[in-house]
Parts: C-alpha cells; sequence; structure tokens
C-alpha cells in the first residue's frame, strides 16, 4: 500500500511558477514509477508527466514540455512537478501517482493522492 500526498498548489497569475511535492508513505516507494495528472472542471483526469523509479526515463504531454519538470529523490520518497510559464489552462487539481511501470494512462496507476489546486489567473 502507497499513501501519497500532494502539496504546493496554489493561485498565481499567468507567467509564475509553482513547484509541487508528492510524499510517499511506503518503503517501497522508490520502486515505484510515479506519474502526475490534473483534471479541470468538467474535463477527464489527464496525464501530464511521468518518471522511472531510477529517472532515467522521463513522459511528458505535448502541452507542458519545455514547461515543467518532473524529478523525484527517492531518498526523501518525494517526487516533484516544477512548473514553470503557467497558462490559465493550467489551472486544474493536480494528482500524483504510482505505477509499477511508467505509463500515461490512468488505469495503469495503482494508488492516487488526493490532490492539490492550482489556478492560474489570466
Amino acid at each position: 500500500q502507497v499513501q501519497l500526498v500532494e502539496s504546493g498548489g496554489g493561485l498565481v497569475q499567468a507567467g509564475d511558477s509553482l513547484r509541487l511535492s508528492c510524499v510517499a508513505s511506503a518503503r517501497t516507494y522508490s520502486r515505484y514509477a510515479m506519474g502526475w495528472f490534473r483534471q479541470a472542471p468538467g474535463k477527464e483526469r489527464e496525464f501530464v508527466a511521468a518518471i522511472t523509479w531510477r529517472s532515467d526515463i522521463t513522459y511528458y504531454t505535448d502541452s507542458v514540455k519545455g514547461r515543467f519538470t518532473i524529478s523525484r529523490d527517492n531518498i526523501k520518497n518525494t517526487v516533484y512537478l516544477e512548473m514553470n510559464s503557467l497558462k490559465p489552462e493550467d489551472t486544474a487539481v493536480y494528482y500524483c501517482a504510482a505505477s509499477v511501470f511508467i505509463a500515461k494512462t490512468r488505469n495503469e496507476y495503482d494508488y492516487w493522492g488526493q490532490g492539490t489546486q492550482v489556478t492560474v489567473s489570466s
């Protein structure tokens, strides 16, 4: 069982930056690939970024490439999402998730956090 807790969301202006964090409870955390998803009001939850447990492979959705960076610290059991040049369309609840293998689809992830709200004003 892996418990995930996100933090770092907030209200920012377009062009600003935020860093989201997700802390995992399990000692086996370091063996999981981790992903970030987001869900805007009235929309389905969508993939944002993912990283392998060794940090040797990362995936990003096209709309965040060059602006967002996913990273992890396996000693701290934490995965991060550095978000730069934020846009109003980035407004959503952001969720972290854990999976045995790195993936871009929701059904590949076994454990989910409760989410953290990111709001970007224009």
